[in-house]
């Protein structure tokens, strides 16, 4: 794999886990609500067309929708996500730098709701909708 340079801005991503660490390195940008999380699609990503698997996608979509929502408010909220939907709208290829940007969200006491767009420079190749649940802490 030919190696490319990460776009200006962003650094790596300072919180993983081990499903991350398979999938990464990913990077990210900004912070709270304007957390951009960034990876390089590499042959790892890829399904058996050569374009990176929806999967990919789809767990990109519930990091950077957690993440931004999560790291909103101090101390942050260990939401959990139970419910997300992902409209698939463009093939992402081998090689390419996918953004991940909130565009909406909503947090009450008990659900928390976001919406994010996938990017490939200006094109949007998915849309992802979540609904997290709050958990409550015992000092109720």
């Amino acid at each position: 794999m030919i190696a490319h340079a990460v776009p200006e801005g962003f650094v790596s991503l300072p919180r993983s886990s081990p499903l991350l660490d398979l999938l990464g390195p990913a990077y990210c940008r900004g912070e709270g609500l304007q957390l951009e999380i960034g990876l390089r699609a590499d042959n790892r990503h890829a399904n058996g067309r050569g374009t990176v698997h929806g999967g990919v996608l789809a767990t990109l979509a519930d990091i950077g929708m957690g993440y931004a929502m999560a790291f909103s408010s101090e101390p942050p909220l260990p939401l959990i996500t139970a419910s997300m939907t992902v409209d698939y709208l463009g093939a992402v290829q081998v090689g390419e730098w996918i953004t991940v940007r909130l565009e909406h969200h909503k947090r009450g006491r008990q659900m928390a709701f976001a919406t994010v767009g996938l990017r490939v420079g200006e094109k949007v190749v998915a849309r992802a909708n979540a609904v997290f649940a709050v958990p409550q802490s015992d000092r109720q």
